[in-house]
Order: structure tokens, then C-alpha cells, then sequence
């Protein structure tokens, strides 16, 4: 924070007019000035020759699985990988809420310009560090090395700008490097947990800046992405799933990527340690204990295995392509149930019955909705089948 700062004279900042002006160094070298910004609370690895940059090498393209939810995000960066500064998405800017991927897809890109263009320095930094840093110069007399530090970045990476609110003197050399950067064609890329417009705390002159090139959000991921994810993880960590055990845990987590992975390693730890196997049961449990109000929802499982007793057939004949018609009422009422108690899409709910498509269920819903107006065996059948689920 800014506070307790005192200055015994006007607060100003000389800068030269243009980063050119400063020598050029090599993005691996390592200088005296940067070892000045090195404390307890501050990037350790900043300065330190091969890791100035401070990107996790996991955070890649390859690794970053694209689904609706998030393809603006990753096609611009992925754009602005070949061209650096030289594309309209200066600055880029990403926004979303927490665990949705924000931090990856703007690493992915350091990762990417750092791997292709070696001659380009590139600095990865959050907006806390930054400013503990930039209380640490003002401490030390050295603004001027605080700031010829960051105008040599090529690539400079702001993350969570948000926390730059109300820090009125951090956002002030912010707003200096971050012009004598952009008009030098440097890429300017930055996260924030809501857009632009919504930022509260920042100066209008930078968030004027900020919506200077493009703007793109990440949105909670869809079913779908949420299969893919966690097929991506467990594939990559070596370890086999079934494909009911992956339905279930998409389904029941729904909030965000980093939970989605947090189930998976608490899952994977339980079995390992427990040797247990890892079946349903164990991941309902360690659900439990991650994923709130996980009991709230009737599950899709409960509900098919419940109707296939009722209707005394197995699981798999209700799952099953037959046209008989005690199956194929069975198989309605059990859709019926699914739309009626839990949140999966229709989609969803065609995927879990034999791979079926939506124009099927919504006949389904629409069928046993009809044959509770005309039947009343049918609709006794249902009713009882609801004080069961």
C-alpha cells in the first residue's frame, strides 16, 4: 500500500522522453539496479539471469484448453504472439472472475513472444509486486532505476490490475511507463476481475488507456470445456478415469478451472494415500468437502439407477438405443426426473442416455408431460416414483 509514505518535497517523476534513450540489455542479463527492487516481499527471482521474465513454464497455448468460454482470449493472444506490439490489441487486456484462467492465457503469451522472439525482454509481474517494489524505491531514493527497469520490458505483464486501486502514486509512474511503452510499440497486456468500466479506484486517464486496444473476458467454462479440461489433466498426469466417474465431477463442478483441478488432485492424493480406489463414491466424498451445497442436487446416477429398478430393467437397457416401449417410458420418465431435479442441460441429459441429442429429450419432457394430463395410471406411476427420489 501507499500509506505512510511521507515525501519531503513535491512528488514528480523524470523521465526521459523515450525508452530509447535507455541502454538496451540482453532479457537474461542480470544488473546492479534490479537487485535493488530484491526484498522479502518482492519477486525473488527478479534480476536473477534466467529468470527475469518470472512466466511458469506450464502456463502454455498447448496447455490451456479453448472452449466457448474463453476463445476471444486465447485467439487474441495468440495473435498478438506472432506480432508483439505490432497488432490494434495494445493494450490487451483480459478479465474474469477468480480460477477461470486469467493468469494462463496472459503466461501462455509471455511464454510463447519469450520462446520465439529471444531478443525481446519480457516481465511478468502482479500489480502487488509493483507496487511493493515501487514503496521500495521510493524508500531507497532510486525511482529512476525502479522505471528504467520496467520501460526496457518489450513484453510487460500486469496482473491483477485492480489491486492497483487507490494507490494513487503507484498508479501515477504506471501510467508514465505505461505511455513511454506504448508509444515505443512495446505490448502492454494486463488481467483485472471485471472490465474496464467497472474498475473502481483508478485514475480516468488510465482507464481511458486501458480500453485503447481490446478487452476480452473469460466466462465460468460449459459442460463440455469442463470434460476437456479434466480429460486434458488426467491424461497429462498419467491416470484413467471412467467416463460416468469425468460426466460426474464436470457436472458437479461448475464455478470455476482452478476447483475443477482442485477436486482432481485432492481425488488422486485420496486414492493414493487411502489406497482406495478411485470409483463415484470416493469422488462424492472429497466433493463434499470442496464443493459447496454438493448434496443440494439429486444426482443424474441416483436418478437413472432409481427409475431402471422402478421400472425393474438394468441400467444399461435404459441407456440403451432399444424402441420397446416399456423402455422407451422408462427412459422419458427418467429424463423427465434429471431436467426436473438437477441443473444439466439438455444437451448434457441426451449425453448421459446413449449419447442421444437434445431434440430427443425435449420429445421426452414433452411426452411425459402429455401423459400426465391423459393417463392416470401413468401419472399415479410418476408421482410415486417422485416420493422415492
Amino acid at each position: 500500500m501507499d500509506i505512510g509514505i511521507t515525501l519531503q518535497r513535491p512528488f514528480t517523476i523524470k523521465l526521459p522522453p523515450h525508452p530509447a534513450d535507455y541502454p538496451q540489455r540482453h532479457p537474461n542479463a542480470s544488473s546492479a539496479h534490479e537487485q535493488r527492487f530484491r526484498n522479502p516481499f518482492a519477486l525473488k527471482s527478479i534480476g536473477d539471469a534466467g529468470h527475469a521474465s518470472h512466466l511458469n513454464p506450464h502456463y502454455t497455448f498447448d496447455a490451456f484448453i479453448e472452449g466457448g468460454c474463453n476463445q476471444l482470449a486465447k485467439s487474441a493472444a495468440q495473435a498478438i504472439a506472432k506480432k508483439p506490439g505490432g497488432t490494434s490489441f495494445n493494450p490487451f487486456m483480459v478479465y474474469g472472475g477468480v480460477g477461470l484462467g486469467k493468469t494462463h492465457v496472459v503466461q501462455a503469451l509471455g511464454n510463447e513472444i519469450k520462446a520465439n522472439f529471444t531478443d525481446k525482454f519480457v516481465l511478468y509481474v502482479s500489480s502487488e509486486q509493483f507496487t511493493t517494489q515501487f514503496i521500495e524505491a521510493l524508500r531507497n531514493n532510486s525511482i529512476q532505476d525502479f522505471s528504467h527497469f520496467y520501460l526496457q520490458a518489450d513484453l510487460l505483464i500486469l496482473d491483477d490490475v485492480q489491486f492497483l486501486a487507490g494507490k494513487e502514486k503507484t498508479q501515477e509512474i504506471f501510467f508514465h511507463i505505461f505511455n513511454h511503452l506504448h508509444q515505443a510499440g512495446k505490448q502492454i497486456v494486463m488481467t483485472s476481475d471485471c472490465p474496464p468500466r467497472e474498475l473502481k479506484g483508478l485514475q480516468e486517464r488510465l482507464l481511458s488507456r486501458f480500453k485503447w486496444g481490446l478487452t476480452a473476458d473469460l466466462q465460468q467454462p460449459d459442460y463440455e470445456t469442463r470434460v476437456a479440461i479434466i480429460q486434458n489433466k488426467i491424461e497429462a498426469d498419467g491416470i484413467s478415469l471412467t467416463e460416468d466417474l469425468v460426466q460426474y465431477i464436470a457436472h458437479s463442478v461448475a464455478s470455476n478451472i482452478r476447483e475443477l483441478e482442485g477436486v482432481l488432485i485432492s481425488l488422486i492424493a485420496h486414492a493414493s494415500l487411502n489406497k482406495q480406489k478411485v470409483d463415484l463414491e470416493l469422488a462424492k466424498q472429497v466433493l463434499k468437502n470442496i464443493v459447496q451445497n454438493i448434496d443440494t442436487e439429486v444426482s443424474m446416477d441416483y436418478i437413472q439407477k432409481t427409475v431402471a429398478a422402478y421400472y425393474n430393467i438394468s441400467l444399461e437397457e435404459l441407456k440403451s438405443k432399444s424402441r420397446k416401449r416399456e423402455l422407451v417410458t422408462a427412459r422419458q420418465v427418467a429424463m423427465y426426473f434429471v431436467k426436473k431435479y438437477t441443473s444439466y442441460s439438455l444437451k448434457s441429459i441426451g449425453h448421459y442416455f446413449g449419447g442421444r441429442d437434445h431434440s430427443t429429450v425435449i420429445h421426452a419432457l414433452q411426452a411425459v408431460n402429455d401423459m400426465l394430463d391423459t393417463e392416470p395410471i401413468f401419472k399415479r406411476s410418476v408421482n410415486d416414483l417422485q416420493q422415492i427420489i
